[in-house]
């Protein structure tokens, strides 16, 4: 083999190992920091109906692009919730008032409540006020997110005094 196939046979191995080397740190760091997670533009539009949203909805995708709410048990009518109560884990007994239209729960500081535990991703779940009420939303968490037992795939209304599971946290949303 001439020089020439050699140093660019070495030029080739030495690229191939550096490609190699960021790929690795990328997984790293998606699974040390998780992956980047955009907050909604506040918007006063009512949100689009549940047929123009496609069934792969992002979990950040815009508000009026959400997918409209399953509904498990009805709660009273009129009914919202004010405040969060956590009933099971490291913060029980904890009190969170219900003030804005969002929040975010996760191990992220940023997060609104943040829940510290091996079984909660950096960005897990998110509560977003409805028209009816509060809706929880899984953000593609690993561990998942449980509202009275059942899985939540879907954006989906959470009645009174509801169990929701996030790790080893459970609370239920108040008047």
């Amino acid at each position: 083999m001439s020089e020439l196939v050699l140093l660019v046979l070495r030029f080739g191995f030495l690229a191939l190992l550096w490609v190699f080397v960021f790929a690795i740190v990328y997984a790293l760091r998606t699974d040390l920091f998780g992956q980047r997670v955009r907050k909604l533009p506040a918007t006063d539009a009512a949100p689009a109906p549940a047929a123009s949203v496609p069934p792969a909805a992002s979990p950040v995708a815009s508000p009026a692009a959400r997918p409209a709410p399953s509904e498990p048990a009805s709660s009273a009518p009129g009914a919202i919730a004010t405040r969060l109560v956590i009933t099971a884990g490291a913060r029980e007994g904890m009190e969170i008032p219900l003030e804005g239209e969002e929040l975010t729960i996760g191990r992220a500081s940023e997060s609104g409540l943040v829940i510290r535990d091996d079984y909660t991703s950096t960005y897990h779940a998110r509560l977003l006020k409805w028209a009816e009420g509060w809706v929880v939303q899984d953000l593609d968490s690993t561990n998942g997110t449980y509202l009275d037992g059942k899985k939540v795939a879907v954006p989906t209304l959470v009645p009174l005094g509801t169990t929701v599971r996030i790790g080893t946290t459970s609370f239920e949303l108040r008047r």
